[in-house]
């Protein structure tokens, strides 16, 4: 969405790339979000990002400052963003 600008987190490490966090890239993507995509490349910068955020998954996706979820989460935003427009 022109103008409004989204933080992903997502899992890339060396033997395995999240589908959830590369579904959440295409999603902010194909809504016209600027993305800024933050990339967890070890297991130690997963745990970290889960611990400090108090979550247990990724992609979490933050817009605007605040959090809205996974990938799942991010689907059910943006449908209800797009029945209010």
């Amino acid at each position: 969405m022109k103008g409004h600008t989204a933080i992903l987190y997502r899992m890339a490490l060396q033997n395995h790339v999240c589908p959830y966090g590369l579904r959440a890239k295409d999603l902010l993507e194909e809504a016209g979000y600027d993305t800024e995509d933050r990339v967890l490349r070890t297991r130690a910068e997963v745990d970290a990002f889960q611990d400090e955020h108090d979550v247990s998954t990724t992609p979490q996706v933050f817009i605007d400052g605040s959090r809205i979820g996974g990938a799942e989460e991010l689907e059910r935003y943006l449908i209800n963003e797009q029945s209010e427009a």
